[in-house]
């Protein structure tokens, strides 16, 4: 069998921005060369959960950085969560706005009415993430969702709930901390439209019309996780929130079609993997990485890098056994 790259047979690439093309304002080593060197047949959207900052913006970001990006080719989740709200709310209707200029932006586009005040009976509360967001607001929410206390059923719909963003200081709390603290207060969950969820990936093929997309994110939990969910193929690049450790240990649902250390990965042919049967157990083989599992007791038999990782990462889960039943050397994930 001939190794191909991820990209082949794909008709749209989806990136994930926050830890695949940037850290902060600046942009992750080899990422927009990898992603400007993406073919021309291929198209390629920016998808993002971060509510914080517009469509327009965002592309103004990437193109600064050396990408060719449109502000129709940047979905975020806060175009996703208005499209459910058109859904579930009269035309025209005033909407409590927990959030920042991508969230607002979207909101009024759609030709609803935004508040930031329970007082003014709004019809539904819509809540994303942005640095300015506190107490105030998080109060103004829970108010309008708590109502006199008999009913409860105001709609509510959060762009997503990453627990985590990464900055250029590191990382720090997401949207999902900010969700949390109205959800303790209310007793209910919101409907969610990013990332995990399909509503935003229903939103990004839709609109690109695609037939063979491939998710690019650096997080298990929401952009591997939404892949699988969306029945599209995904790649986990190295260069964001999670690392070997969590690869290691991804439940099936998380698990990625391709591990890249970082965007170059895209344009390489990706090594197939395969076993060979021994005494008492079974070795996988990736490229040069090569790991034995015998009973739940896993050894490095060659390689290193990222095809070790690839290699691990299979024999574990193709093992059968949960992570904490094995005994993984530090190799695999150090």
């Amino acid at each position: 069998m001939t190794d191909s790259s991820p990209l082949a047979g794909i008709d749209l690439v989806l990136a994930d921005l926050d830890g695949v093309i940037y850290r902060g304002a600046a942009a992750l080593p080899y990422a927009v060369d990898s992603m400007n060197h993406i073919p021309a047949s291929t198209k390629v959207a920016y998808i993002t959960n971060n509510a914080s900052r517009t469509d327009v913006s965002v592309a103004a970001h990437l193109t600064e950085l050396g990408l060719s990006v449109a502000p129709g080719d940047v979905v975020t989740s806060p175009q996703a969560a208005v499209g459910i709200l058109k859904h579930i709310v009269e035309p025209g209707s005033v909407i409590l706005v927990v959030g920042g200029d991508g969230l607002t932006d979207e909101v009024t586009k759609a030709g609803f009415v935004v508040t930031r005040s329970a007082l003014d009976s709004p019809a539904a509360v819509i809540q994303g993430f942005a640095p300015e967001v506190g107490w105030v607001h998080l109060a103004e929410a829970a108010f309008a969702l708590n109502g006199d206390g008999t009913t409860g059923d105001l709609p509510w719909i959060a762009t997503n709930t990453d627990w985590t963003i990464p900055q250029a200081r590191g990382t720090a709390p997401g949207n999902g901390t900010l969700v949390s603290a109205v959800h303790t207060a209310v007793g209910r969950l919101p409907v969610v439209a990013g990332k995990p969820e399909t509503a935003i990936f229903t939103e990004a093929i839709g609109r690109f019309g695609s037939e063979a997309a491939l998710m690019i994110g650096d997080r298990l939990d929401t952009d591997i996780l939404g892949a699988n969910r969306a029945g599209i193929p995904s790649v986990l690049v190295l260069t964001g929130i999670d690392g070997p450790k969590q690869v290691l240990a991804a439940i099936e649902q998380e698990r990625p079609t391709f591990i890249l250390g970082d965007l170059r990965g895209l344009h390489e042919p990706y090594p197939v993997t395969s076993t060979r049967e021994i005494p008492g157990g079974v070795v996988t083989v990736v490229g040069g990485g090569a790991v034995r599992r015998v009973g739940n007791v896993l050894t490095v038999d060659s390689g290193e890098g990222i095809d070790l990782l690839r290699a691990g990462a299979a024999a574990i889960w193709n093992s059968g056994l949960a992570i904490y039943a094995l005994d993984v050397p530090p190799e695999l994930y150090s």
